[in-house]
């Protein structure tokens, strides 16, 4: 039974998994992401990958704002970045996909950097409201640069091509955005064992205290977005491949707001946050549409009720975290692990 959590070394304090049981489960994600993908039909297969798109963008909205405090209404516009930044590459330069992945990533950044500066005089509302604007400048620059985005007509993208074989079937495209997915969750967890990302923890918890303390707030604030912004070049980049057709509408507010959200169900500033948030916004309109389908044949426009049904329980989702849980689904996992190394003294 696992009774306390003493530390004897500095070393033994920053392992990553605690305990055995903690290596034993991330051994058994680790083949089920192996071995899942060839059970299942395209469509679950088409809903994994995009799983893991969304993993990497909250996970990046989860290092600007669960971690160092920095609300950002702006991750959507964000990816949209990346995802056309690699369209423009690919289809107007002939860029291959190792090179327009990591200059998306960059562009992202840079742009979020831009962006990012407001946060240097304002917090709290007033940021949320600049990354709002962020969200509607972008869509609306998207939308009007015509000549190299073709505005709402949208871009068409080739495949992607690695090591001469062409992405094309949903399983490839698994076995391309899922191990990405992992190394994104595993930089952002050893990210906060490092001197930025407890710069980042100070900064969340009071700025003008770390600021006292010798913690540079414009270099760290900027660097935040920098990270959260080229989580959502990335996520972009693959989006682009994964769906090979863009239009602006795919990154509008409402997508901002859907991160958000899925951050805020699955657990601010945890590792596993963006995770259980992603599987919950996409099981949602799943499960939803499911029940749409049994229900159809006693009411036919029972199809057509479940986009805004699922705009509802997400708000509803939202409220009763909040008052109930803050820190999401997240906080409900680890109090099933303590209940666990605690059994069977645990009430």
């Amino acid at each position: 039974m696992h009774i306390g959590n003493a530390r004897s070394s500095y070393q033994a304090d920053e392992v990553m998994w605690k305990r055995p049981a903690h290596k034993g489960a991330m051994l058994l994600i680790i083949l089920s992401l192996l071995i899942l993908p060839f059970w299942v039909g395209p469509y679950h297969l088409m809903l994994m990958s995009q799983l893991g798109i969304f993993v990497i963008a909250i996970a990046g909205l989860n290092i600007l704002t669960g971690y160092t405090g920095l609300i950002s209404l702006g991750q959507g516009a964000f990816m949209g970045i990346g995802a056309y930044t690699t369209a423009v590459l690919a289809t107007g330069y002939g860029f291959p996909p190792w090179a327009t992945f990591p200059l998306s990533i960059i562009m992202t950044a840079l742009i979020g950097i831009g962006f990012g500066l407001p946060s240097l005089r304002v917090r709290g509302l007033y940021l949320t409201i600049a990354t709002l604007a962020a969200n509607v400048i972008i869509v609306f620059a998207i939308r009007k640069l015509e000549w190299l985005t073709n505005g709402d007509r949208g871009i068409n993208i080739e495949p992607a091509i690695l090591f001469g074989f062409s992405i094309e079937s949903e399983l490839e495209k698994y076995f391309v955005i899922a191990p990405l997915a992992l190394l994104f969750v595993l930089f952002s967890q050893n990210l906060f064992r490092t001197k930025i990302g407890r710069a980042f923890i100070a900064i969340r918890e009071q700025d003008y205290s770390a600021e006292i303390m010798g913690i540079s707030l414009i270099r760290y604030k900027l660097t935040a977005f920098a990270i959260g912004s080229a989580y959502a070049g990335a996520a972009g980049s693959l989006w682009a491949y994964f769906f090979t057709a863009l239009t602006p509408n795919q990154f509008n507010l409402s997508q901002s707001i859907l991160f958000l959200a899925a951050l805020i169900i699955g657990g601010m500033g945890t590792t596993l946050g963006p995770l259980f948030g992603a599987v919950f916004v996409i099981l949602v309109p799943e499960t939803l549409r499911a029940i749409a389908g049994l229900i159809t044949p006693y009411y036919p426009l029972a199809l057509q009720a479940t986009a805004p049904i699922t705009e509802i329980i997400y708000g509803l989702l939202i409220i009763g975290f909040l008052i109930f849980e803050p820190m999401g689904l997240s906080a409900i996992w680890a109090r099933i692990w303590r209940y666990i190394d605690r059994w069977p003294f645990t009430r």
